[in-house]
């Protein structure tokens, strides 16, 4: 895995009522600080691809719908430089993923429905300086192809 990233496999609690899932604590190994909570939404085939920050840490999890998730790692004194790790997670799979700063990361729903994914960053979203850096989905700087199958990237 990609030095810094973490992955907190997640589960329900279920009972008469319904469910319930944690997603983060602030007594959790990958909590440094909050920053905001925002949802975001995808449609099917759509890829929200590339992004990184400067400062910020990212805390995602999908909560509805299926995600394919791509890290890419462009720190140059990092031990996994140019390593690229993938994830399929949502809500059959329930994962919070922790992307520290200068990690490009993105994703693409392959549920059939519309995926929704919760972040909590570090940082609250500043419109007038905003730490977000981002590359087109198929930026050639990062080795990594949206439209291939799952188990046509290893041969």
């Amino acid at each position: 895995m990609i030095d810094g990233v973490k992955a907190k496999p997640l589960q329900f609690v279920p009972d008469e009522r319904g469910r319930l899932m944690e997603i983060i604590r602030c007594d959790d190994e990958c909590f440094k600080k909050f920053g905001q909570v925002y949802m975001t939404t995808s449609y099917p085939g759509v890829v929200k691809a590339w992004h990184c920050h400067h400062v910020q840490t990212d805390n995602i999890c999908c909560v509805k719908g299926m995600i394919q998730f791509a890290l890419y790692d462009s720190r140059e004194d990092s031990p996994t430089f140019g390593q690229v790790d993938e994830f399929f997670f949502g809500e059959h799979s329930p994962l919070l993923l922790t992307i520290p700063p200068y990690v490009y990361h993105g994703w693409k729903c392959i549920s059939e429905g519309e995926s929704i994914i919760v972040s909590t960053p570090t940082e609250p979203y500043d419109p007038t300086h905003p730490d977000e850096y981002r590359l087109p989905a198929d930026s050639p700087e990062i080795p990594y192809d949206w439209l291939l199958l799952p188990g046509q990237r290893n041969g």
